[in-house]
């Protein structure tokens, strides 16, 4: 009798066994019920618990035992990465799972355009929500000591492009990537440079550059007014150009550059001060780093804008045609 009882029970546990696999199988195969796409955002530090209750509370039919069964499974309630996904209507159990541990994070865009400087670098990050605050925009110090750079400021040392990053990466991270990119874009132009350009090092390239691409928006005069910098370099004349005083002004710059402030000295004020400025003034494109390491050939000296509404300049190899150009350029204009 004893036995008949120990050979049901074993029966009646081989059938419940049996059923609960076929149960478990049919749920995992099966696509969970969504009628619409799913953003769910893991958050660093969650639990796997926590997950599964993020998933219910956005109505995503998962079955919570089976699902963290499967999970055990496959030796991942550990793996799940922070980031926002997406669910797409149709997934399984495990696929979900896998997005997880093995997919791609929602990602979201930052742009730095060219010929931006530090400061609106970080007033754009600060009012992007995504993004996690770690900077003071002022202590520039301790930016360079996380960036890993020995220079002063991180002023022209980040590329200027668009970055993906995942939701609540951190500033740091953003900058990183972009000052990495730099360096490699910098090194790539110092390796194959022109000779005997008046530069001493790829630092004082970037910071030329950045002159270059402050001076004008239009691709073809870069090589132009690049020349016009090197010639003038070489003889020790002095560089004179706009864009560093109002980057040395700062906050005194109100849109309308006065003639005494081009008389006040400041690091910056390259009609006063001889030689490139201490740090770039903006993020300079690749093409304006090329452009100070490959500058066109001529004889200009001197260069002034059309007033066209289209960028251009005039250039000039004296100073009586330049002072003729702007007469009929800027002063009659």
């Amino acid at each position: 009798m004893r036995v008949k009882i120990v050979v049901v029970l074993l029966l009646v546990f081989c059938v419940s066994a049996i059923a609960l696999w076929a149960e478990y199988c049919r749920v995992v195969s099966s696509s969970v019920v969504l009628e619409h796409p799913r953003i769910i955002d893991i958050s660093k530090g969650d639990s796997f618990n926590q997950i599964t209750r993020k998933l219910l509370k956005q109505n995503v039919n998962i079955r919570p035992l089976w699902f963290k069964l499967l999970a055990y499974e496959k030796q991942i309630t550990n793996k799940l990465k922070a980031g926002e996904y997406e669910l797409k209507v149709g997934l399984t159990m495990p696929e979900i799972l896998i997005l997880f541990v093995k997919g791609t994070p929602r990602q979201y865009a930052i742009t730095f355009p060219e010929g931006w400087n530090f400061k609106q670098i970080i007033d754009r990050i600060q009012r992007n929500p995504h993004l996690e605050k770690t900077l003071s925009r002022d202590d520039f110090p301790a930016i360079m000591l996380q960036l890993g750079s020995q220079h002063p400021s991180p002023e022209g040392l980040l590329f200027p492009d668009t970055y993906f990053f995942d939701k609540n990466a951190s500033d740091l991270s953003v900058l990183k990537t972009a000052y990495t990119k730099m360096q490699r874009v910098l090194k790539t132009e110092w390796d194959t440079r022109e000779k005997n350009i008046p530069l001493r090092n790829a630092y004082e390239a970037l910071i030329l550059a950045s002159i270059v691409e402050k001076e004008t928006g239009v691709a073809e005069e870069r090589g132009q007014i690049a020349g016009v910098f090197t010639r003038r370099l070489r003889k020790r004349m002095l560089l004179q150009t706009d864009p560093t005083v109002i980057y040395g002004m700062g906050a005194r710059y109100q849109g309308n550059l006065r003639y005494r402030d081009l008389r006040r000295p400041t690091p910056y004020n390259t009609y006063v001060v001889r030689g490139l400025p201490p740090t770039p003034i903006a993020m300079p494109s690749q093409a304006a780093i090329n452009a100070v390491l490959h500058p066109e050939k001529g004889k200009s000296l001197y260069f002034v804008a059309k007033g066209n509404g289209q960028g251009t300049h005039v250039f000039s190899a004296t100073l009586k045609e330049h002072n003729n150009a702007v007469n009929k350029y800027q002063r009659k204009r």
